[in-house]
């Protein structure tokens, strides 16, 4: 940055380490001093000229040294009330439950922590603490050390810090933060005629808009007269000062270890050297602060938020975003307008599912199943070889009647509806990001910037240099054929992991097929069991007991991936924060993606597809016979799949969100809670919380997205998906803000204006959806079967659909059967048995080949595909066409803000000018006078 006179290849950390500031020392305190004792009178201070009186009078307290720059001492405006107000504090009744310095004027921006425990590398992890901090206090930053004998625990040490004003002000305009110059005076938007009606689910004004909205710009030293700072200590919120602290701890250096210059926050704990390093909450979150100074947010957010018991309320997004930053606040804002829209969803799918539920008695092939004197009479062919005995279609009444309520003519309305409820709820929630990214003054925020800045692991661990064709700076890199080795081994790790979900998947396949026989052989013998049996099948049994061995799978599975995932992203060394989140989110998700829905597509696409015809069935590994499906179809079988690891998955979700959490906390707490208030710090109780970590929102766009796909996917076999979504979600929001409010350390901000790589996911998602629908509808349920019977085969025009089971189930001669394929018994010697197929029958000359019926249906499941996914994206693109991305209220407030502050800024490089020309009136001043009212004369033009 050339305004602040960097050199080639010099962060300005690295500006401040070489500037040769003097620094002055202003106060020293040890512990040797007792409670009575009294110092030996003021002592002075030496600082590069000036001298300031010092005093330890009253105060017991650990070493604590304090450096502040020259130039800050000189000025003097505000370190002689600071000085004033120490000396008259005395700990002894100070409350430790304070976020602010011994002074009570500094307040504590950042809190790192360590244990100086005596092992073999003991030295090595002072010295890199002597060298962090004193780096740290080098660029500017003020510390404050608490001593282990203070601490609950008698181990720990904490390092307070301060971010004093010019740090402040230097890295706002390094991180381009833009900051208050004027009050807006765009006109609120219009009532909403509905909010007398939304009333009861609004929070008060004062918590939804906690402060007045204002024009910004960016900040910039040079124009501090030109910003609302109406007081230095509150201008910047906590979670500016937050990041930016964070932003210098990542890139400090702390000295030279095998020739590498080492640097950086992370590392350090990496290493063991600080055990932590968090932002501190400004207060209790079951009561407020008792400082006045502080703004008790936290006990807001959990009053107004966090509480279960407010679910029905909307969210504080304005409160959330001020006190966590924009990604935390975009994260909660999509997750309430998702929930939101699941609300129409749901309702829609309730509806189809109780007309399901209410025309499940005028079903006529449920009808004609349970009927003794059709279904009684239909014998069908055994569902395993030798041990399985023939069996009666009535048997599967009740689960016939049940299938009727997933699949009947409500499904194909519902999979269509959902297509494009879908692509509304991506556009709209594109209009919803935009007034975000305006009222968050996000619209010029260059997150490629941001995020295009070099990861401090990359540059750590790059031993080679090239220059920037762009920046022509010297830059790290890494070669090529590093580059291609690393990239195959985390391809070969992924394809291994994904290969090992797919063999599990096989796992599950033989066990469903090496149990069947075993229930069937249990239900039929166990007459414990009859009562039951006609509602838990032997298929059903088995698709159960097979669909939570496949949750108990996937959730192990997962487990042991996401530290692969991790560990093999960290391996390739992404150059930037972007490539590191999108390519771990892709290989998570790909990884999830096949784990979670890999169950559901085999039941969904070929379980029973793949069976053969009695005497010529077809064989997993030569052992296994292939399944089939239910005579009502496999749409119960794929539904309760569907909602096992749905509805699992859920379930250990919140316990491991909410209750893991919790017990951890009651647990580190357990010896302090005990303790008085005044001698349990603030930085006590938050290092006993949870850390959220780096990818804690990642694990939770992960678990929303993943439902996503649970509701879009496969939502043809279960209209309830949106309504178990929903409920969940309701449930989802209050458990993350509970947990993000009472049982993690408060996470440090960072901006984003978008949800990133996972939009795109969500649009590759609701494409791929139409297309699995089409084919469930097809292909899974028996809606296109009955179609063709009712329109084409059908033999009674008084009752066109009687009949259809008859003409669904194909004739097999029991005396075809292979020796090895015969049943042991047959005690009732029936001479032919049923199964579900179009086939010829056996006195017909093309014996036990597919009639001209089953191509029929075949055509005409292959013309619904296209016919359906046709019309289902021709209307989403309309629909995406039709709704622009951007509200036109919006854009006209960018526009006339952008003005505004544009024409306050020329405004004050005018009144600069002018005072210059007043000081001296030289050629040069004039002729920038003249170039400025030109340059604003052209901006009012345009």
């Amino acid at each position: 940055m050339n305004r602040l006179g960097k050199k080639a290849n010099e962060t300005l950390i690295e500006m401040a380490l070489s500037a040769d500031d003097d620094i002055a020392v202003l106060t020293k305190f040890t512990p040797s001093q007792s409670e009575g004792e009294e110092c030996n009178g003021p002592e002075t201070i030496s600082t590069a000229g000036s001298e300031i009186p010092s005093s330890s009078e009253g105060l017991n307290s650990t070493e604590t040294t304090l450096l502040i720059p020259e130039h800050q001492v000189q000025s003097g405006r505000k370190y002689n009330l600071f000085l004033k107000r120490r000396l008259r504090i005395d700990k002894r009744h100070q409350s430790k439950d304070s976020i602010f310095f011994r002074d009570g004027v500094r307040r504590i921006d950042f809190v790192l922590s360590y244990v100086d425990d005596l092992n073999k590398e003991w030295e090595k992890k002072l010295e890199r603490r002597k060298e962090f901090e004193s780096n740290l206090q080098k660029a500017g930053l003020e510390l404050e050390t608490e001593d282990k004998k203070e601490s609950e625990d008698g181990k720990i040490f904490f390092v307070k810090i301060h971010a004093p004003w010019e740090v402040l002000i230097t890295y706002a305009e390094v991180l381009n933060i833009k900051v208050p110059i004027r009050e807006n005076d765009i006109p609120p938007m219009v009532e909403n005629p509905l909010d007398c009606v939304l009333f009861p689910l609004r929070l008060p004004e004062k918590v939804m808009h906690p402060e007045p909205d204002y024009f910004t710009a960016p900040f910039s030293k040079d124009k501090q007269e030109l910003y609302l700072i109406n007081d230095e200590s509150t201008f910047f919120s906590p979670s500016m000062r937050n990041r930016i602290v964070n932003y210098i701890l990542t890139r400090c250096p702390y000295g030279t270890e095998e020739g590498k210059k080492k640097f950086g926050i992370k590392r350090l704990l990496n290493n063991g050297t600080y055990t932590a390093a968090y932002p501190l909450h400004d207060c209790q979150y079951w009561k407020k602060a008792s400082d006045p100074n502080c703004d008790s947010e936290r006990y807001t957010l959990y009053m107004e938020w966090a509480r279960f018991l407010r679910f029905y309320k909307e969210q504080p997004l304005v409160l959330i975003r001020k006190y966590y930053g924009e990604k935390i606040g975009i994260y909660f804002a999509w997750l309430g307008f998702y929930t939101e829209m699941l609300f129409l969803a749901a309702v829609v799918g309730l509806i189809c599912f109780l007309y399901g539920l209410f025309t499940m008695d005028e079903n006529m092939s449920s009808k004609e199943i349970c009927d003794p004197a059709i279904g009684g009479e239909i014998i069908m062919c055994p569902l395993c070889d030798r041990d399985c005995e023939y069996w009666r279609l009535n048997t599967t009444c009740e689960s016939s009647q049940y299938s009727h309520l997933f699949d009947n003519v409500a499904t194909l309305f519902f999979a269509i509806f959902m297509g494009i409820w879908v692509t509304l709820f991506l556009e709209f929630w594109k209009r919803r990001q935009a007034r975000l990214k305006y009222e968050w003054d996000l619209v010029d925020f260059e997150e490629e910037q941001q995020q295009l800045q070099l990861r401090p692991e990359y540059e750590a661990k790059c031993t080679q240099k090239k220059k920037n064709p762009v920046t022509q700076e010297m830059e790290p890199y890494i070669p090529l054929t590093s580059q291609a080795v690393r990239f195959c081994i985390s391809g070969a790790t992924v394809l291994f992991w994904v290969s090992l979900i797919i063999a599990s998947m096989i796992a599950v396949i033989v066990y469903r097929l090496a149990v069947y026989a075993a229930f069937a052989s249990l239900m039929e013998n166990t007459q414990t069991l009859q009562p039951i049996s006609g509602v838990l099948t032997p298929q059903l049994a088995t698709s159960v007991t097979a669909s939570c061995l496949n949750f108990v799978i996937i959730m192990i599975l997962n487990f042991f991936y996401e530290r692969i995932a991790i560990w093999i992203t960290d391996m390739e060394i992404p150059r930037t924060h972007m490539e590191y989140e999108n390519r771990l989110t892709m290989k998570m998700f790909l990884f999830q993606f096949v784990n979670y829905y890999s169950s559901c597509f085999y039941v969904a696409f070929f379980k029973g597809k793949f069976v053969g015809y009695p005497g010529a069935y077809t064989y997993m590994f030569n052992r296994w016979r292939n399944e089939e499906c239910d005579p009502a179809g496999c749409l119960i079988e794929l539904t309760t799949q569907l909602t096992i690891v749905m509805a699992g998955k859920q379930i250990w979700g919140n316990i491991q969100e909410a209750i893991v959490p919790w017990i951890c906390n009651w647990w580190g707490r357990r010896k302090a809670r005990n303790n008085p208030e005044n001698l349990y710090s603030r930085w006590e109780q938050d290092h006993d919380l949870q850390t959220f970590g780096a990818l804690g929102l990642f694990y939770e766009y992960l678990e929303m997205v993943i439902q996503f796909g649970f509701i879009t996917l496969f939502v043809a076999s279960f209209p309830l998906a949106p309504l178990l979504a929903l409920m969940n979600n309701i449930l989802e929001i209050r458990v993350d803000s509970w947990k993000l409010t009472t049982q993690y350390r408060r996470p440090v901000a960072a901006k984003a204006h978008s949800i990133g790589v996972w939009q795109e996911i969500l649009n590759g998602m609701a494409i791929l959806s139409v297309v699995t629908n089409a084919f469930i509808v097809a292909f899974t349920s028996d809606m296109i079967p009955r179609l063709v019977y009712y329109y084409a085969y059908f033999e009674n025009e008084h009752s066109p659909m009687s009949g259809y089971i008859n003409n669904s189930l194909s004739v097999f001669l029991i005396s075809d059967f292979p020796e090895e394929n015969k049943p042991k018994e047959n005690p009732e010697n029936f001479v032919i048995c049923r199964y579900r197929d179009y086939r010829y029958p056996p006195d017909h000359e093309k014996k036990y080949m597919h009639t001209m019926q089953f191509w029929h249906i075949l055509a005409a499941k292959l013309a619904f595909i296209i016919i359906m996914e046709h019309v289902v994206f021709i209307v989403k693109f309309f629909v995406a066409w039709m709704i622009p991305d951007v509200p036109a209220d919006v854009k006209a407030k960018i526009k006339r803000e952008k003005y505004l502050t544009q024409k306050i800024l020329h405004e004050y490089e005018l009144e600069k000018l002018k005072e210059r020309l007043c000081q001296g009136d030289t050629r040069a001043t004039e002729k920038e006078f003249i170039a400025t009212e030109g340059r604003m004369e052209l901006s009012r033009a345009m």
